[in-house]
């Protein structure tokens, strides 16, 4: 029976205590700015009973922008041969403890997935702390039915963003600082430096502790406050491409705050002529 989870995310302890349960489904959901094969890692080194999420593969391949979310149908299709159903209890981490789990997290959640955390602190804490890991090639998993339920509500488009911008919401850029000022040109050819006019800089890290997982409580509340969020207030994520912005939505949830996410991100906004930037 499904039931209610408080937090978006679960620790190494509690997901060690859960492994062998049937509806229990593991994934990596790695991914690497730099082209890094995930897939070659998985088999190398994996959470026991894990699979593989290949956030590239299982996005809108008919958009110019990287990894935009999938039809709910497609999504379906694609989560459902690697054996997850929606009523599953699913765990999502990454090999670099937290950076695109977050987004695979967000993906499940509003496709209604009844069921789904971020394994706190990911493979890199799993490991330091002596657990279990498989490696080899995968076996094969049973097809599932995952019967997705797309919540558009909780995505934003750019002409929303352009709307919600103008009316003064909070827009959160998960960006590193050099990035979001304009010092450094962005790691994506073809697209300019700086932010949107308007928007706040939240760098994800701030909400981590140093060693990769994630602050709780009056931590992360004061993370969220030093940039004058205010709970409550509406708010949108934003980022490179639409990864680390879930890591700030994965923040305002554990707090019990509810977010937007602009799916295109700086990939789109940024690669434009009709959207206005500003650096500094």
């Amino acid at each position: 029976m499904a039931q209610t989870v408080e937090s978006p995310l679960i620790s190494t302890q509690e997901l060690s205590q859960l492994i062998g349960i049937s509806d229990l489904k593991i994934i990596d959901a790695s991914w690497w700015m730099d082209g890094r094969d995930a897939r070659a890692d998985h088999e190398h080194e994996r959470l026991p009973g894990s699979v593989f999420f290949d956030l590239d593969a299982i996005s809108d391949r008919s958009s110019p922008y990287p990894h935009m979310l999938p039809t709910p149908e497609a999504f379906a299709e694609a989560v459902g041969q690697l054996g997850i159903a929606d009523t599953d209890d699913i765990v999502v981490y990454d090999s670099q403890g937290l950076f695109s789990a977050a987004r695979v997290w967000w993906t499940f959640a509003i496709m209604g997935a009844e069921r789904v955390r971020v394994l706190d602190g990911g493979l890199p804490k799993w490991k330091a702390e002596a657990r279990r890991v498989e490696n080899g090639a995968v076996p094969p998993v049973v097809r599932a039915r995952f019967q997705a339920r797309l919540d558009a509500s909780r995505v934003v488009t750019i002409d929303q963003l352009r709307q919600s911008l103008d009316q003064g919401i909070t827009v959160l850029d998960a960006r590193s600082a050099p990035r979001f000022r304009g010092e450094v040109p962005e790691p994506r050819p073809g697209l300019r430096s700086g932010h949107m006019p308007g928007a706040t800089n939240l760098p994800f890290g701030a909400l981590l502790n140093t060693d990769g997982t994630f602050k709780r409580g009056e931590a992360l509340q004061a993370a969220f406050a030093a940039v004058g969020y205010e709970p409550g207030r509406p708010v949108i994520t934003s980022c490179g491409s639409g990864v680390t912005a879930a890591i700030l939505i994965l923040g305002l949830v554990e707090l019990g705050h509810e977010a937007q996410l602009y799916d295109g991100s700086w990939a789109e906004w940024g690669s434009r002529g009709d959207t206005p930037v500003t650096t500094g």
